[in-house]
């Protein structure tokens, strides 16, 4: 081979185009004087209507001002999250991190790259008589006489709409706003030892990897002993900051209650949609496919999208506990396990699960299994009171499954033996917990301490699940055959008030001949 031949073939590398800049290798972007000069030219003016403060607004300052004064006298960083590349230069549909959404008030896809900086002053001068002032940093809309405007298709208002002004985000949302361009200074300024008289930083870390390196940076170069700094001292001081955000969000406020409601109500329809769909999901070769798209469909249409990946589970897949394929056939005689959820504008998610029998009618042995976790879920009802601990709901559940597998002949031991702690064989039957806490993640709170979720106790505001289920499968050669293939989880979502447990999803029936008869009125 020549020179020529193999320059041809390799070629020299300081010549590349990088590798981010070849996605444009697909178009061409004209970028001429008289092409800027017309494309700014003749646009309508912007209007200048700032919109009426948000409903959340108070609430969100209310939220706010709880983690201030928990970490008075530290700047606390909470980002938004970065966009997230699917392929080349398509991303994926932006949403917050939660707790960003959850003390700014932002839901849907507002604000990639944004960060809120909380901002220690002195104790009771801050926002709403805390000890911190909060700014929200985000990068506002570009002028159509930029070429950001047509040319950026990450956040140019010709590629992805309007966007809000620094104005409007701070009229709707109560809440100082910042130029983005700005943020570096906010969050490095001044950060040192606070015993020389520098300002401790906490960051919620893992959302925005660009934050961390500056937050990390900035420690480092202003650390008394760089070369031995104490990593997992600084890794405790984020680990904290991320579960008092966690815990806040253990009690929902009226606006959060109201958001759950709506969130229940948008994916009770879209279980409507999946009756309604079950004629063409038996004639298709991947039936459960269409069980999942006609929920997603009333996701979108109602809210901004799932909450979760919806588990559409024909026959045996409803024994896979977290099948999200969704590739199986839905067959007659057999039952389909279904757990979605719509998640609201505001980000709030249900999380509902109903089992069907695909052709309408439960067969004996289904009803059977069908019945055993309905009264299951309501023994856990039962003790879901303020007062009670959070561990008493799975235990009562517990406690009527391993009994009614004791009845069937199931259990190697007693109902009794498997319940103690040396026991648990009624587990290899129902595997999972029977609740967890609900609201802007389908398990949120999850940073939360043990003593607080698990060991805690049941308070009014909390909004959890319940969540029972039996999960025969098809290879369990210790169980008939009679039981085999068969998998069953009711899941309602529960609001805890003064007066004991209210059922949220209360709309969607639960009983098996309600299920039958709403099964029987939307075929018909």
């Amino acid at each position: 081979m020549n020179q020529t031949e193999q320059s041809s073939v390799h070629p020299d590398p300081s010549n590349q185009q990088p590798l981010e800049e070849r996605v444009n290798n697909r178009s061409h972007r004209p970028d001429s004087d008289a092409f800027r000069s017309f494309m700014a030219a003749n646009w309508a003016p912007a209007s200048t209507a700032l919109p009426a403060r948000a409903d959340v607004a108070d609430h969100a300052a209310r939220r706010r001002r709880a983690i201030s004064v928990q970490f008075t006298g530290e700047r606390l960083v909470i980002p938004a999250g970065a966009l997230k590349v699917r392929s080349n230069d398509c991303d994926y549909r932006f949403r917050p991190h939660s707790a960003f959404a959850h003390l700014t008030g932002l839901g849907v896809d507002h604000e990639p790259d944004a960060v809120l900086v909380l901002e220690p002053v002195a104790d009771g001068e801050g926002d709403d008589g805390g000890n911190h002032r909060a700014s929200l940093y985000f990068r506002p809309l570009a002028g159509r006489d930029t070429k950001q405007f047509y040319a950026d298709s990450r956040s140019g208002e010709f590629w992805i709409g309007p966007r809000p002004t620094l104005a409007e985000f701070k009229a709707l949302l109560g809440l100082d706003t910042e130029d983005i361009s700005e943020l570096e200074v906010a969050i490095t300024k001044n950060v040192g030892e606070p015993s020389v008289g520098g300002i401790s930083v906490r960051l919620v870390r893992k959302v925005d990897e660009n934050i961390d390196a500056l937050v990390d940076t900035a420690r480092y170069n202003t650390a008394k002993d760089p070369d031995n700094m104490d990593f997992g001292a600084l890794d405790a001081l984020d680990a904290k900051l991320a579960e008092a955000l966690s815990e806040l969000r253990l009690l929902k406020d009226p606006w959060e209650i109201e958001q759950m409601k709506v969130a229940v109500a948008a994916t009770a329809a879209g279980f409507e949609e999946i009756i309604k769909a079950l004629p063409r999901a038996v004639a298709h070769r991947r039936g459960e496919r269409v069980v999942e798209g006609a929920f997603f469909a009333r996701a979108r249409e109602e809210g901004n999208e799932l909450g979760y990946d919806t588990i559409a589970a024909g026959g045996n897949n409803a024994t896979i506990l977290h099948w999200t394929h969704n590739t199986g056939t839905v067959n007659e005689g057999e039952m389909l396990l279904v757990d979605a959820g719509v998640e609201a504008d505001s980000l709030y998610t249900a999380d509902i699960t109903r089992t069907l029998p695909v052709n309408g009618k439960y067969s004996e042995v289904q009803r059977k299994i069908y019945q055993a976790v309905l009264d299951a879920a309501d023994a856990a009802f039962a003790v879901a009171v303020p007062g009670r601990k959070f561990r008493d709901v799975h235990n009562a559940a517990m406690e009527v499954l391993a009994a009614r597998l004791e009845d069937w002949g199931l259990l190697p031991v007693s109902a009794a033996v498997a319940l103690s702690p040396e026991g648990q064989q009624h587990r290899r039957w129902m595997p999972h917990g029977t609740s967890h806490h609900l609201g802007l993640d389908v398990h949120d709170c999850a940073q939360a301490r043990a003593e607080l979720y698990l060991d805690g106790t049941i308070t009014e505001g909390m909004v959890f699940t319940i969540e029972p289920g039996l999960y025969f499968k098809d290879e369990d050669l210790a169980i008939p055959a009679e039981y085999r293939g068969n998998g069953v989880r009711i899941e309602d979502d529960i609001l805890i008030t003064a007066n004991g447990p209210v059922n949220l999803s209360a709309a969607l029936p639960r009983t098996p001949d309600d299920v039958e008869a709403w099964m029987a009125r939307l075929s018909a």
